[in-house]
């Protein structure tokens, strides 16, 4: 029996980033840019925790079921963190992640982490729009929609 996917014309499709970040490095980047007016591009949705050392790998698995095309992690420099620490253990756990991320099946091109303090409006715009470049080559995400699409299935 052929294993029938689901195709999307890729010619209108956007990347769909779901970026975890800092409450008080990265999202306040990210306001600066929008308060400067700097422009990037659309494809990002932002998710605001107190720290990145709160990340959790269920909400990385939880993004790409509900259709992130990406996941981006951001954080305070190392040594800035507001609660002292929690980069540090964000930085831990991202390198437990990605391989656990390879594990489930989702390509390590489509996870990203960065450091972005309440200063860089400019790298969080350099960054988002890089993240969408190279998901945008990428194309879309199908092979964990499909995957949970067959356990829904599969479901008595």
């Amino acid at each position: 029996m052929a294993e029938e996917k689901e195709t999307i014309p890729t010619t209108d499709w956007e990347p769909r980033i779901m970026a975890f970040v800092c409450n008080w490095c990265t999202y306040a980047g990210a306001d600066l840019a929008g308060t400067s007016r700097m422009e990037y591009k659309p494809n990002v949705r932002i998710v605001k925790l107190p720290c990145t050392g709160r990340i959790d790998p269920l909400f990385i698995i939880k993004a790409f079921e509900n259709g992130a095309d990406a996941v981006l992690v951001s954080g305070c420099h190392p040594g800035d963190c507001h609660y002292t620490t929690g980069n540090y253990h964000a930085r831990r756990r991202w390198i437990g992640f990605r391989g656990l991320m390879e594990f489930v099946g989702i390509d390590t091109r489509r996870l990203h982490f960065s450091w972005v303090s309440a200063s860089e409006a400019i790298k969080w715009v350099d960054l988002i729009n890089k993240v969408t470049d190279e998901v945008k080559e990428l194309g879309p995400f199908m092979e964990y929609r499909n995957l949970k699409r067959g356990a829904e299935e599969a479901k008595p």
